[in-house]
């Protein structure tokens, strides 16, 4: 494979309108999905597509810190760059101005993801493998050299890295029952917060059909009774057998959790996402202990692997919904991945519209990593705007076969 170098950084500002009532949770109130596109031009006809998530305005501040951030990719030689892509990593979250703004969240933190996941999909392609299959091909050391673990001295050293990989080498043969089958899928579309009950109940029913037997209803209105009554209403659509998650996008108090929780338990969620607000920390590991044996998800809003790592040391979370187009893409999404499985919890990443790359991560997790193949987020609303869309049959994600991290979108 000749050389490729890559010679310039630019940006797309995509933004896609929804239909009525789509993407609605009890937060956000009026969304629009939007990408801020990192590209990453090459002497070669290949180019690095890199994806970060916001609901629209404010897309442009993101793509304009891509541009500032990723100055010093320019020039790379890129299996130079991949080589000690950790370092290089490092250097960009570390950069002495830029990070004042974060450090390591908001604006440039989303800014460093999408630059970190059009490299990965670059290198890919380079390698003419779908992103899953190149990361399954590095050594151990190789993953290790992708990695920042800065601040994780306490918990995670290189040497607990490799051990945690080389651990599973013997079981890469498990690898041919997931190419066969699939991945499981939820389906989060069937229960935006403003739908009626009624297009709800015709949306279960729907996705029952499609072969889904997990679902997310949106929660957290200022009459608890409205959803209490919906979340009942979904659990008898489904049927026992069927998962319901439950996500109030941050809308609840401690003390008001606790109490609606109370109330939700009976109808057996199989979590309750985001009950608070995601920096208290105290309050989720509260949450947990006072509303037991509920369980609780998080990641969603989590930007780092800092604040994953306090979450896990507090037990403060039962399920790892790391995003990495809000963490700082493909990389630090592994190494909090590592984290999990360090502490013993599944990853369950948060999609929002990404499972076009999350699909990827997923197969990785569960080959390389050993976490359980739980269900990954579905949401379809973007489909028709991707080149390679991610392919759902039967409610399973089929493994993606074409180079790259599914990640180009159409022109």
């Amino acid at each position: 494979m000749p050389p490729i170098t890559i010679r310039r950084i630019t940006t797309r500002d995509a933004r896609f309108q929804l239909k009525p009532g789509e993407g609605v949770d009890a937060v956000h109130t009026r969304p629009q999905y939007a990408y801020a596109v990192a590209l990453l031009e090459t002497d070669s006809p290949l180019t690095g597509t890199g994806l970060a998530l916001t609901l629209g305005e404010g897309n442009e501040l993101v793509c304009s810190a891509i541009q500032m951030l990723g100055e010093t990719l320019a020039g790379c030689e890129l299996e130079e760059l991949m080589s000690r892509f950790g370092s290089v990593f490092h250097q960009m979250a570390e950069h002495p101005c830029l990070r004042w703004l974060g450090p390591h969240k908001g604006v440039v933190h989303l800014a460093l993801a999408a630059l970190t996941n059009a490299c990965f999909d670059l290198w890919a392609k380079a390698r003419r493998l779908p992103l899953w299959k190149l990361l399954l091909e590095l050594s151990p050391a190789q993953v290790l050299a992708l990695l920042d673990l800065s601040y994780l001295e306490d918990v995670l050293l290189p040497a607990d890295v490799l051990s945690m990989l080389e651990g599973r080498l013997k079981f890469r043969p498990t690898l041919e029952k997931v190419l066969s089958g699939g991945y499981p899928g939820y389906d989060t579309s069937v229960g935006w917060f403003n739908y009626s009950d009624a297009t709800i109940e015709n949306n279960v029913l729907s996705a029952l059909e499609n072969g889904f037997h997990a679902f997310k209803l949106k929660v957290g209105s200022p009459d608890s009774a409205r959803d209490i009554r919906r979340a009942f209403r979904l659990r008898e659509i489904a049927g026992e057998d069927s998962f319901i998650m439950l996500d109030a996008n941050q809308q609840w108090s401690l003390p008001r959790a606790v109490e609606i929780c109370s109330q939700l338990a009976r109808m057996n969620p199989f979590w309750i996402e985001e009950p608070t607000h995601p920096d208290d920390i105290l309050a989720h590991q509260a949450l947990v202990q006072k509303a037991a044996p509920l369980r609780f998800a998080v990641g969603e809003h989590l930007p780092n692997r800092v604040v994953f790592k306090n979450y896990m040391q507090a037990g403060a979370a039962h399920f790892i919904q790391v995003d990495c187009t809000r963490v700082g893409g493909v990389s630090e999404f592994i190494t909090i991945s590592l984290l999990a499985r360090r502490f013993g919890l599944p990853v369950v990443p948060h999609v929002g519209d990404m499972g076009q790359v999350h699909q990827h991560l997923v197969l990785f997790n569960q080959v390389a990593l050993g976490h359980q193949a739980l269900f990954l987020e579905y949401i379809p609303h973007l489909q028709p705007y991707f080149v390679f869309p991610a392919r759902i049959k039967d409610g399973l994600y089929q493994v993606p076969q074409e180079p790259g991290s599914s990640s180009d979108l159409k022109s």
